[in-house]
């Protein structure tokens, strides 16, 4: 039987578009026009609502308010909220709601799908299923990659391309964005499913021992050979090599491994004759390779070799859609490791935190703080008091709750890593009672008597502001002030602003 989704959209042509979308993902819409009318339909018929597609931004009642009244309610429909503003400020204040995810506009149809099928799990229509853990040895598919951003959306559409073929890809970005699951995923999705998947950590290895470990050496190559050894490309032959932290990788190595790349061949130390071998090559760096050509600590020519097909992944603060999917999915792996007797889940507020949080560490990061939380948690749901060292470098977030404690093995470095992400969300919700002199192009908020101004005054300001800054370009300023062009036309009759004369001063 289809899911039924809520679409609550007050533009005319988004809430079309968003219909059209759901539908051809094979659900049945029901389709509000405001806020209250999305609600009175929620209460009503909320038994039989699979999840809610909720604009943030409409008048009379926004999508804030009808998550306040869906909370106070205790509705447990999966709300997924969209917003044309992507900043800190306005993501966790909808994860506080109790959002269960949210979508930037435009949202691309795979990025709607992912969002949907996630939500439609936790529906409480429907069973609260969780895709079935890997089998341990078993190939990594696309699908055992997390992801929700339109980032890392991009990313596997070009890893399934690299993964048709045995082209050599350059896996960019930083440590623990998940370059080896990416690796293996190209491996799973490629004819070479099943066969070796070699990792080998260029910038772990003793330089005297790169070559015998990355091609092998045969008995009495040199002291202390007491036997043979096979290297990482004969163990990877067959299947694929996948070579972490490749810019560290010693220059004297560097020559042999492009021999490798360009003619299939290795030669184990102390052999006579070279030997073949077939191995997918795929590498990875958090290092600017070119750069490090320039320096000349990179050899030119196999960088070429190399670069084929790069792939860049982006780090978790650039694509935070991802972190309420990978929370999730961490504290259901975690706590069936566990063997705790119930789901765990993650509250609103602690979603809310988690969110909010730079990770200078990433998705490594990320699992090592769900790990230690599901395994010092003494209920079923996991709550800011289950992360106290990021409640104290986040105390905003957790406005309206208790403050926990410092634990005492917070270090000083873990509190400095983290200061500036906590100063970039204690600067994003920040809210002064009043400033005496607004800097040049902000609205103020009070008046000349110290009173806060009128809604409605602000807003008139706000909307000739933007007439202006963007030259009268209808669609453009529709978009920036996260409202539809319908929504734009009423708001400048009501306020009486001429959209022919964009550029003349607020009266």
């Amino acid at each position: 039987m289809p899911s039924q989704i809520l679409v609550i959209d007050d533009d005319p042509v988004q809430r079309r578009l968003l219909i059209h979308a759901v539908e051809r993902l094979g659900h049945q819409v029901i389709a509000a026009e405001n806020g209250r009318a999305g609600l009175e339909l929620l209460i009503a018929r909320q038994k039989h609502i699979d999840a809610v597609l909720l604009d943030l931004m409409m008048p009379e009642m926004d999508g804030h308010a009808v998550l306040a009244a869906v909370r106070e309610r205790g509705i447990s429909v999966p709300i997924i909220v969209q917003t044309g503003q992507g900043g800190i400020e306005t993501v966790v204040l909808a994860m506080q709601a109790g959002a269960f995810d949210f979508v930037i506009k435009p949202v691309s149809p795979e990025r709607l799908s992912v969002a949907l099928d996630n939500a439609l799990k936790q529906s409480p229509r429907g069973e609260r299923t969780v895709s079935a853990r890997r089998v341990r040895g078993e190939p990594v598919r696309f699908d055992d990659v997390v992801s929700a951003s339109g980032a890392m959306i991009r990313v596997l559409d070009l890893a399934r391309r690299a993964a048709q073929s045995t082209i050599p890809v350059v896996l960019e970005g930083e440590s623990g964005v998940g370059k080896e699951m990416v690796a293996r995923a190209i491996q799973g999705g490629s004819d070479r499913a099943g066969k070796p998947f070699i990792t080998v950590n260029c910038g772990a290895i003793p330089p005297n021992l790169v070559e015998s470990i990355l091609f092998g050496h045969e008995k009495g190559a040199f002291t202390g050979a007491t036997e043979r050894h096979i290297g990482k490309f004969s163990e990877a032959d067959g299947g694929t090599l996948f070579l972490d932290e490749i810019g560290d990788l010693p220059l004297s190595a560097q020559v042999k491994l492009l021999r490798a790349v360009q003619q299939g061949e290795i030669e184990t130390v102390g052999a006579r004759v070279p030997q073949k071998v077939d191995v997918r090559l795929i590498s990875a760096t958090n290092k600017d390779l070119i750069g490090e050509v320039r320096e000349g600590r990179f050899r030119e020519d196999l960088y070429y070799r190399l670069n084929v097909f790069p792939i860049a992944i982006p780090a978790l603060r650039r694509r935070k859609e991802d972190i309420p999917l990978l929370v999730r999915s961490f504290v259901h792996r975690f706590s069936a490791e566990q063997r705790r007797g119930s789901p765990m889940s993650v509250d609103a507020g602690a979603m809310a935190l988690l969110t909010a949080y730079d990770w200078p560490g990433n998705i490594r990061e990320l699992e090592s703080a769900i790990f230690r939380a599901v395994v010092l948690a003494d209920r079923d749901e996991l709550t800011l008091a289950d992360f106290p060292q990021l409640a104290n470098l986040h105390p905003e977030v957790g406005v309206g709750g208790p403050r926990p404690a410092m634990l005492a093995d917070a270090t000083p470095r873990e509190e400095q890593r983290a200061a500036p992400a906590a100063q970039t969300v204690s600067a994003a919700l920040a809210r002064p009672a009043a400033a005496k002199t607004p800097p040049e192009g902000a609205i103020a908020s009070v008046d000349s008597g110290g009173n806060v101004r009128k809604l409605a005054e602000v807003e008139e300001e706000l909307i000739r502001f933007a007439l202006k800054f963007y030259r009268g370009q209808m669609s453009q300023v529709a978009r920036k002030l996260g409202i539809g062009r319908s929504t734009l036309y009423r708001k400048l009759k009501d306020y009486g602003i001429n959209p022919d004369d964009p550029f003349s001063e607020a009266a």
